[in-house]
């Protein structure tokens, strides 16, 4: 809608007490998750990380699901208790004790979308949750029906990965929380804020679109950062500016 107003962006500073996000949302954006489901609009969460948990740990020796192929983390999906790395593809079952100690009292660390969506259904009882994902999404038409389901308003909160993110139109959404702006930045790549500043602001996008004022919410341990930063001010000269300086 060209005629929309750009949503207004809050940051979140984790590092707060008062903000922070116990079991992985904070309460000011469970408080306007709330308000947005009795004002009968649609939310979406964003979380670019599927699965569980990011890794699965032992605390006893401080073993840690690192995929055996490459130098990445082992993600935890909870619907199958399986350990999958998202770059080689390498999968194997969660074991129920510790490899290297035995010890049986492992736990996941971190959050993903299935995490949250559970997260999700806890916070808001009343509330239709669906997560979409490529988790979720597997079988054929899968999306196509997911996205149709959302469009018809038969979701109350959109929960997913950079699938949501891109070139979707959701008119009813006025609410944008983003779990963990951080995610991308602390990939080992040069282009790691540029891609960070992009997708946020993509994300951003989604928020009032069909002429209700939009509110966007992003969850950050590093606020200061200046790629949140323009995002928040949507300066994309300034952060083209500070963004050459780095390269």
């Amino acid at each position: 809608d060209e005629e929309a107003e750009p949503p207004a962006i809050e940051l979140v500073d984790l590092r707060s007490p008062d903000a922070q996000a116990g079991a992985g949302i904070a309460p000011a954006v469970a408080a306007a998750l709330a308000d947005t489901l009795e004002a009968g609009r649609q939310s979406l969460v964003f979380l670019n990380r599927r699965g569980y948990a990011p890794v699965i740990a032992c605390d006893a020796c401080g073993w840690l699901s690192r995929c055996p192929r490459c130098s990445t983390f082992a993600v935890f999906h909870k619907t199958d208790r399986s350990l999958r790395c998202h770059h080689c593809g390498f999968t194997e079952a969660t074991p129920r004790a510790c490899p290297t100690c035995g010890n049986q009292a492992l736990h996941g660390v971190g959050h993903g979308t299935q995490r949250i969506e559970e997260l999700l259904r806890e916070l808001l009882p009343t509330a239709r949750v669906m997560r979409i994902d490529r988790d979720s999404t597997r079988r054929r038409h899968a999306a196509e029906h997911a996205f149709d389901a959302v469009h018809a308003g038969h979701v109350d909160v959109l929960v997913g990965t950079q699938m949501i993110a891109k070139g979707h139109d959701f008119p009813r959404v006025t609410l944008v929380g983003v779990v963990d702006a951080d995610v991308g930045l602390g990939i080992p790549d040069f282009r790691s804020a540029e891609r960070t500043f992009q997708l946020l602001t993509q994300v951003s996008g989604r928020a009032g679109r069909g002429g209700a004022a939009g509110e966007v919410i992003l969850q950050s341990h590093m606020p200061d950062h200046y790629a949140l930063v323009h995002a928040c001010a949507q300066d994309y000269d300034a952060f083209f500016e500070r963004e050459m300086e780095f390269r």
